[in-house]
């Protein structure tokens, strides 16, 4: 009986410990390549213990970065060179990642150990990738829209609107490309493509040909026409010897 009594309060201590410790979850969004900082909130340097950053990226191995204030001392394990301490840490216990891939999604947690109790703080990191934006059309008034390789999925529409027909490809890094094709009988037409890496949509627009080609029939017609009358005239004005 003791010892059942000493379970029950040490699991109701570990409880009121554990609901102690102010715990947040923020989410954060990226574009690949750009650079971001993450703070552990407003915590006292005066009572700070010690700092450590628990990195759990969706694939790969975990990494850890750690600091001590009393010993001046930092600890390193698994992190690549991109992350890293914003500026010392005994200053800023801030962390950095420069030039973010898509291999950096996943949980990054601050643990700081106070006087005052320890705090936690998670962040979960989404890499965005803008996709490249080709646009073919040919003869037939047929447009391919295509946008390659983008996180998440770009969203495809036309101007004027129809019924395009979209297939979708997923890529082994998460990436996915867009295809729209779209047939119209109207001379010009406008791939509209809108992602959430960009402020604002991109536009392409694909002119039909038609016009170019009854131009090209019609300069044709046009040059045999004016050969026969070259001729008839030699024939009527020159005689034999003109022609």
């Amino acid at each position: 009986m003791n010892c059942v009594g000493k379970t029950f309060c040490t699991f109701v201590l570990l409880t009121v410990t554990v609901a102690m410790i102010p715990m947040d979850n923020i989410r954060v969004y990226k574009i690949a390549g750009s650079s971001v900082n993450l703070t552990c909130g407003d915590i006292s340097r005066v009572d700070l213990v010690i700092v450590i950053w628990k990195i759990r990226p969706r694939t790969g191995n975990h990494c850890q970065l750690a600091y001590r204030t009393d010993l001046n001392k930092t600890g390193r394990t698994n992190c690549s060179e991109r992350m890293d301490w914003k500026s010392s840490p005994d200053t800023d216990s801030a962390l950095q990642i420069r030039q973010v891939t898509l291999t950096d999604e996943g949980c990054y947690t601050c643990e700081t150990f106070t006087s005052d109790g320890t705090f936690i703080r998670t962040y979960t990191l989404t890499v965005l990738v803008p996709p490249a934006v080709t646009l073919t059309c040919d003869s037939k008034g047929t447009a391919v829209c295509k946008a390659a390789a983008g996180k998440p999925a770009a969203q495809v529409s036309w101007d004027p609107t129809g019924d395009p027909r979209t297939e979708l490809e997923n890529h082994t890094d998460g990436t996915v490309t867009v295809l729209s094709i779209y047939s119209s009988k109207e001379t010009s037409i406008t791939c509209l493509v809108s992602h959430p890496a960009w402020n604002t949509s991109q536009s392409k627009e694909c002119t039909s040909d038609m016009f170019l080609q009854c131009f090209t029939i019609c300069a044709g017609l046009l040059g045999i026409f004016f050969i026969l009358v070259f001729i008839f005239f030699c024939k009527r004005h020159c005689g034999r010897i003109c022609c």
